[in-house]
């Protein structure tokens, strides 16, 4: 018997002992083939001139006319390159703050302190974006009190939302509040399987508090900091589309359009589907390059990785 036959039996075996656990894998299948891998047959406008109301796979094969479009639009490299600031700064600022308070958590000894500062972390996950857009926008408004309490200590009104200056400090604050708490649930989780054999050991080698998380915290949750930081680095184009619609307008264009509210207002408002798609393609495949090569370093720096 050859091991493929084998292999084949095994697998038959297996799905009749425990075809209810393997059906409940169904749903979610058929969802990700609905909506995640089907519409992937899209892509083909990019390469085709689609016109509303005609086929949905495009009118005529136009070859890279829409990828040489975007290459050569300069409001294109605008955009791509307020993408990257947003990523970047979202990357650097949002990814070790819940690794922070995951570690400030791990050291409070009261757990009633404990339970409800991290409610009060969690709450703003909670949230929609409109209502944290919404909250965002009344707190920095000319007349919010954001400005009434630097005129009122003699400082002068700053249009935060105006200014393009200030529109990444806002979205970047506004992330990490909303974010932050719920990231340490993960880190949370790593850290109760550290065994406490090691900060024994730590404090019997003389090692303070400081040294026990630099030593022993941080390698014994290293893995699911290199996963997430892995995750993170997959969706860098992919900056938050919703909170950007919601908080930018035309006078903060300058920085904060990304590639994303581009695309909608190409796509969707000005009905020009095909140069939209080339986009859209053009920036998963950059996001592909990203994750696999973070997964590709990390595998080879850390021995961590994805797969």
């Amino acid at each position: 018997m050859t091991t493929a036959t084998a292999g084949r039996r095994t697998w038959r075996r297996a799905l009749r002992r425990d075809w209810q656990l393997y059906s409940l894998v169904v749903l979610p299948l058929l969802f990700f083939l609905v909506f995640r891998y089907l519409p992937m047959i899209g892509n083909v406008i990019a390469f085709r001139r689609f016109e509303p109301g005609g086929s949905l796979l495009g009118e005529r094969w136009v070859g890279l006319r829409y990828v040489r479009m975007f290459l050569t639009d300069p409001t294109f490299w605008q955009v791509f390159t307020n993408t990257l600031w947003l990523g970047t700064l979202t990357l650097v600022f949002c990814f070790p703050v819940p690794i922070v308070l995951a570690l400030l958590f791990n050291e409070f000894r009261s757990r009633a302190l404990k339970r409800f500062v991290q409610s009060v972390s969690y709450l703003p996950h909670f949230l929609s974006i409109v209502i944290v857009a919404g909250i965002t926008m009344q707190l920095l408004a000319t007349d919010g009190p954001v400005n009434q309490a630097l005129r009122a200590f003699g400082g002068d009104t700053v249009p935060f939302l105006q200014e393009p200056g200030w529109f990444r400090t806002v979205f970047v604050g506004s992330e990490i509040w909303q974010t932050a708490g719920w990231g340490t649930i993960l880190y949370l989780a790593a850290l109760t399987t550290i065994d406490e054999d090691l900060y024994e050991a730590a404090r019997i080698d003389g090692a303070n508090r400081w040294r026990q998380i630099w030593h022993v915290t941080l390698p014994g949750i290293r893995p699911t900091m290199i996963t997430l930081l892995i995750l993170n680095i997959g969706t860098f184009m992919a900056v938050g589309f919703e909170k950007v619609l919601l908080l930018y307008n035309p006078l903060t264009y300058p920085t904060a359009d990304v590639i994303s509210t581009y695309l909608y207002r190409t796509g969707v408002e000005s009905n020009n589907f095909s140069y939209a798609a080339a986009i859209g393609l053009f920036e998963a495949v950059i996001g592909l390059i990203l994750i696999l090569s973070a997964n590709q370093l990390s595998r080879r720096t850390v021995g961590t990785s994805l797969w």
